[in-house]
């Protein structure tokens, strides 16, 4: 048996913040300054009393309201995240309680940030192909949000919160793509961090205590901190080694690729990995003005909105490509099908 994507449904909180109400707030910074930095106009923030179980739980809903499959068909539910609820219970568990999925599934989180999605496609691949599982329901939900503080410009411009919920079910026959990428270095760890509040340094009154730094932005221990500059670095480095691993272990080449899909981490990034690439434009999609960087989360939206736009057309070969926090990085190939008038999203892995 080989694993198919089916569905993939999205889900962003109501509440936004726009480039207008943080240029009121960080008064040297200006709308279009913003937006020409990040290439985001907008992001989405949850809610004081809403986690990463109530956005994932939504995207799942909207993934069941289309009609994919109900929840009594999920036999194992994988949710992606570095914001659970709790430090336990696993919030996945939570989550198969809330939808109704049956006692009979497995569930668990694993804690990885914007390689995430790459690595979930693989477990959930693994379980298909063993005979564990027929169905898995692949979540990603992240409140990066609720670390960020309030007058860090370095992180609040990017970040937004967001949910997704990927269906992976058995079918027979050959794999179209089955070859994957993964690349891990610790040592890159405490340039994308909350450094306090896990057990190696709990919240006290000393790690409450919030500093400056020399471009203005403040936060505390308790808070994000991302080196712009470092992460800008690293991923210049790994992403285009990372793609040209892929390439080789397929047999193909950059023009055979028809879209690539990386993480959406910022348009500045995004461009200059593009260009170091020598990708076209048109070959590269960029998706992210008004939702923001949503970790676990931008690959899969990128691909929802793909199929609703027009971009990933049928029989297109995707090459998708997730790297940031960990550091971690992974990257594989989807080789979309074609889709009837009315049916699901859906590729074989």
């Amino acid at each position: 048996m080989n694993a198919q994507i089916r569905a993939i449904a999205c889900y962003v909180p109501p509440a936004v913040l726009s480039n207008a109400e943080l240029s009121r707030e960080f008064v040297d910074w200006g709308v279009d300054q913003i937006e020409s930095k990040t290439g985001i106009r907008e992001r989405h923030v949850a809610g004081p009393n809403e986690c990463s179980s109530d956005l994932a739980a939504a995207a799942a809903q909207e993934l069941f309201a289309g009609g994919a499959c109900t929840p009594s068909e999920i036999d194992f539910l994988l949710l992606c995240t570095q914001t659970p609820d709790y430090f336990l219970p696993t919030t996945a568990c939570i989550i198969q309680d809330r939808l109704g999925i049956p006692t009979t599934a497995g569930a668990i989180d694993f804690n990885l940030g914007c390689s995430g999605y790459i690595y979930g496609l693989s477990l959930a691949q693994g379980l298909i192909q063993t005979g564990q599982a027929r169905n898995v329901l692949l979540l990603t939900a992240e409140t990066y949000t609720k670390f960020i503080h309030p007058q860090d410009k370095s992180v609040r411009t990017i970040f937004g919160d967001a949910a997704a919920a990927t269906l992976l079910s058995a079918v027979e026959g050959p794999a179209r793509t089955a070859a994957y990428v993964f690349g891990t270095d610790g040592k890159g760890a405490a340039n994308l961090i909350v450094p306090a509040g896990g057990l190696r340094q709990p919240i006290s009154e000393t790690t409450a205590r919030v500093t400056e730094d020399s471009s203005g932005n403040r936060r505390s221990p308790q808070n994000l901190y991302m080196n712009g500059a470092a992460i800008f670095n690293f991923t210049l480095e790994v992403v285009p080694d990372c793609v040209a691993k892929l390439l080789a272990r397929t047999g193909k080449r950059a023009d055979d690729i028809d879209l690539f899909v990386f993480h959406q981490a910022n348009r500045f990034m995004l461009e200059h990995l593009r260009r170091k690439l020598k990708l076209p434009s048109e070959k590269f999609y960029i998706n992210l003005a008004d939702c923001g960087n949503t970790v676990s989360s931008t690959i899969p939206i990128a691909l929802h909105r793909a199929v609703k736009d027009g971009t990933l057309a049928d029989g297109a070969l995707v090459m998708l490509v997730g790297f940031g926090v960990g550091y971690s990085w992974g990257a594989t190939l989807l080789e979309w099908p074609h889709l009837g008038p009315c049916a699901p999203a859906a590729v074989t892995l």
